[in-house]
């Protein structure tokens, strides 16, 4: 039996939405009986196998503009925007970072800086936009920041993230990183995992938050694809994000 007329709906999502939307599923076909079958990855790179005709329903993206490029293309319909994060510095201890100094250490020679891949992944765009705001601080700042910083994750060439554990506490246990700046809920599942590392807020001149935008995809199954987009706005749906540490919108109370 051809997909387009069996039961699922196909789920390509961002990588920093795994936790929050496999709960989102699970209670979604609970409730339904419809199996949803998820794709987790960089929000750019799901795009870009989007565009290419690789079959799906829902998108899930880590920004808006991903899925408001496919709509402008005609490949999805309108892009509501349904989760919010903010852009957090994780590290260990003994690199010796406060709120106060995460600048100055940032620009460290002696201090390893990883991100995400601009482009491919939307937190990587953040990363920069930290680094464009502290230009503002200091001139040659974004130049410094930018040479330094360790694009590991995110990209076309990156190695598969794990799917039982936290990459980014991976990286910072193995120290191939000292400081990562990642959105604050895959930060806080890292500390969930390695209750050691650390997670700081950045200073005002310096946050950056995220909207995360959801579409139904044109090629997909209409019906099963609105239901599910409708659980994931739903106050159950909201709240499921609310607990991940996402800013739900249409949460209550939000």
């Amino acid at each position: 039996m051809a997909w387009g007329q069996g039961e699922g709906v196909r789920l390509h999502a961002a990588g920093s939405l795994r936790a929050p939307l496999t709960e989102v599923a699970r209670d979604f076909t609970g409730a339904s009986g419809i199996p949803v079958v998820p794709v987790f990855g960089a929000s750019g790179l799901l795009r870009e196998r989007l565009e290419r005709g690789e079959p799906g329903d829902v998108f899930a993206s880590a920004n808006m503009e991903h899925p408001e490029t496919l709509a402008r293309a005609g490949q999805a319909g309108p892009v509501v925007m349904f989760a919010r994060s903010r852009l957090c510095a994780l590290t260990r201890p003994e690199v010796g970072i406060t709120g106060d100094t995460l600048l100055e250490r940032m620009l460290d020679p002696g201090v390893t800086l990883g991100t995400s891949t601009p482009r491919a992944d939307p937190s990587g765009n953040s990363a920069w936009e930290v680094f464009r705001r502290a230009e503002a601080l200091r001139p040659g700042n974004q130049a410094r920041l930018e040479a330094k910083a360790r694009q590991v994750v995110g990209g076309p060439a990156s190695p598969p993230p794990p799917t039982d554990r936290s990459v980014y506490a991976q990286l910072l246990a193995d120290r191939q990183v000292d400081v990562f700046l990642t959105y604050c809920t895959n930060a806080a599942q890292a500390v969930r995992e390695l209750s050691s590392l650390q997670v700081m807020s950045l200073p005002a001149p310096l946050a950056v938050g995220a909207d995360y935008g959801l579409t139904v995809l044109a090629a997909g199954h209409q019906e099963r694809s609105g239901r599910l987009v409708s659980f994931i706005l739903s106050p159950e749906g909201q709240a499921i994000l609310t607990r991940h540490g996402f800013t739900a919108p249409t949460a209550p109370g939000s």
